[in-house]
Formats: C-alpha cells, sequence, structure tokens
C-alpha cells in the first residue's frame, strides 16, 4: 500500500494572464450551463487560467462546434473554483479544460454541472469530456471510456475537529459515503461497518451532514474531504486516509471519437508540466496542507 501523495511539481514557467471574460448562462442537458467565452479571438485567457501549448494543434469534432463542452459534479474546491457553477473561473480540472479548448483552437469553454452518480453510470449525455475527479474501475469501463490517468486518489475520512473517531473504532460509527463513489464502495466491502451507512448525493450534503451531527464521519476522495476541510475553517478536519491504488481519468462518453485526440492532449499536459503547475497553482492552497502527513490507516 503507498500513501497518497501529489504530483512533484515544478516551478510555473509563467505568471497568470488574468483578463475578464464574457459569461452567458446557456441551458443543456442535465443542468445549469455556463459558456467562458475568450475576449478576442486567439486571446490566451479562459477565466483566470494560464494555457500553454500551441493553439489549434488538437483537433476535435465536439458536440457542439467552436467550443468544447465539460461536465462534472460543481463546484468543487481546488478543482472547480467558484460559489456557484456560473462563478467558476478557476481550478485544476477547469484550467485543465481551458487548457484543452485553447489546443484545440476554440475561443469558448462550455462547463455544465451533472449528478456525478448519472456521469459514472453513463447516463449523462452531450458533452466532450467530464472532470470530476472521478477514479477508473473496471465496473464503470463498461459503461464510459476513460483517458490515462492524470492524478493519484485515496480515500479520506472527514470527521468534526476532535471527534473519536479512529481507526480501530471506525466500523462502529455512523458513516456517510457519496452516492456512487468508490468511496462507497470501500465503505461497504472493504470497511463493512456494523451500522449500515448513509448515501448522500453530493459533496455538500455529506459536509452538511458531518457537521450536523447526523454521521460521525464522511469517506470520500482525499483530495476532496481535504478541500471540505480547509473551507469548514476549523471545525472540520481529516483524521486518516485508506490508501486505495486508485487514479483519477478524464471520462468520455462511451465510443467517443474524441478519446484518442484528448488522450494525447492530456498526456503532453503531463510531459510539458501544465498539470503539475495546476497542481501547484490551486491543489496546494485548497487542500491546507500535505496529504502525504495524513496518517494512512490500515483495514486490518
Amino acid at each position: 500500500m503507498r500513501s497518497f501523495r501529489l504530483p512533484v511539481v515544478p516551478v510555473l514557467a509563467s505568471v497568470l494572464l488574468a483578463a475578464l471574460t464574457a459569461c452567458s448562462g446557456e441551458g443543456g442537458v442535465g443542468g445549469d450551463a455556463t459558456t467562458h467565452t475568450t475576449d478576442a479571438k486567439g486571446s490566451r485567457s479562459y477565466g483566470s487560467c494560464t494555457v500553454t501549448g500551441t493553439r489549434g494543434s488538437v483537433e476535435l469534432d465536439t458536440v457542439t462546434p467552436g467550443t468544447l463542452t465539460v461536465v462534472g459534479d460543481l463546484p468543487s474546491p481546488g478543482w472547480w473554483d467558484g460559489d456557484t457553477v456560473r462563478d467558476i473561473d478557476s481550478g485544476y480540472e477547469y484550467c485543465m479544460a481551458a487548457n484543452i479548448a485553447y489546443r484545440a483552437g476554440f475561443d469558448k469553454l462550455t462547463v455544465r454541472n451533472v449528478s456525478f452518480d448519472a456521469l459514472v453510470a453513463g447516463k449523462s449525455k452531450d458533452f466532450d469530456i467530464a472532470l470530476a475527479e472521478i477514479s477508473i474501475t473496471d465496473e464503470r469501463r463498461k459503461v464510459v471510456d476513460f483517458s490515462t490517468a492524470y492524478f493519484d486518489s485515496n480515500i479520506g475520512v472527514l470527521v468534526r475537529t476532535g471527534a473519536p473517531v479512529t481507526r480501530d473504532d471506525i466500523a462502529g460509527k455512523r458513516l456517510g459515503v457519496k452516492q456512487g463513489t468508490t468511496g462507497a464502495d470501500f465503505v461497504r466491502d472493504v470497511l463493512k461497518p456494523r451500522q449500515e451507512p448513509k448515501v448522500f448525493a453530493g459533496d455538500v450534503e455529506l459536509q452538511a451532514a458531518l457537521q450536523a451531527g447526523q454521521i460521525d464521519a464522511a469517506l470520500t476522495d482525499v483530495a476532496i474531504v481535504l478541500g471540505k476541510a480547509t473551507e469548514s475553517k476549523g471545525t472540520l478536519t481529516v483524521a486518516g486516509q485508506y490508501a486505495t491504488g486508485e487514479s483519477y481519468g478524464a471520462l468520455y462518453p462511451k465510443g467517443s471519437k474524441n478519446a484518442a485526440a484528448l488522450d494525447g492532449a492530456i498526456a503532453d499536459m503531463q510531459k510539458d508540466g501544465t498539470l503539475n503547475a495546476l497542481s501547484t497553482t490551486y491543489l496546494a492552497k485548497a487542500f491546507g496542507g500535505d496529504p502525504a502527513t495524513i496518517p494512512v490507516w490500515s483495514t486490518k
């Protein structure tokens, strides 16, 4: 077993190129949508993101011509930063999508909120790529396609600060999980708590239940619970983590004709340091600490 780690991060090669974007709401299948449009054709600004690589170097045939449509379970601290879907203009996965849009030569990036459960079940439609801290699993591959891994992930244990939840007694606690996640599978199949875990639709509901004392611990991806702990301003903390060997991948509709091109763009961003730079800029701040210092709990 291994502990969760952030990618090795080089110094940013360039400063952020900040510019205001014109934003307009657009309806869409699966929820609220916001289109972020660059100020001028060829501009290097997508929200607050720094874009890299060569504009127009990636060829995509998108669901809506001239824009990359990306979906996720939004917002998510560090990954999709903003108080609402319409406010999002930065974060690791948002800027990852912005870099793909730029390399595809698009002036627009469409962001849409969808249910995580529906997304991994292959029920969401009309999108080009999904970025939602999605763990790659063989079961999910039956209904969707994945890119190569771009981020390592463990399962974190989020508790109220000072709560008596330990590795040895967690199976006897009231546990909460997010519907459709590998964290939910882990709790059911590996931890096997004595009480049936409570299942919540999203991260917001899971965090609210924990803070209200409805559950003793929330278990989901450590990258997410670290962000929630920071967001709570000290009322919540990450007590431990379970090493799972899982990784995040971009999700594509099954049989996507853009899979090879998108895989190539993600691989290029790994090689040229873009993803490492995004980790430094957005995740380290959102986590509020080094994930490697969180105790790794054994299930035995």
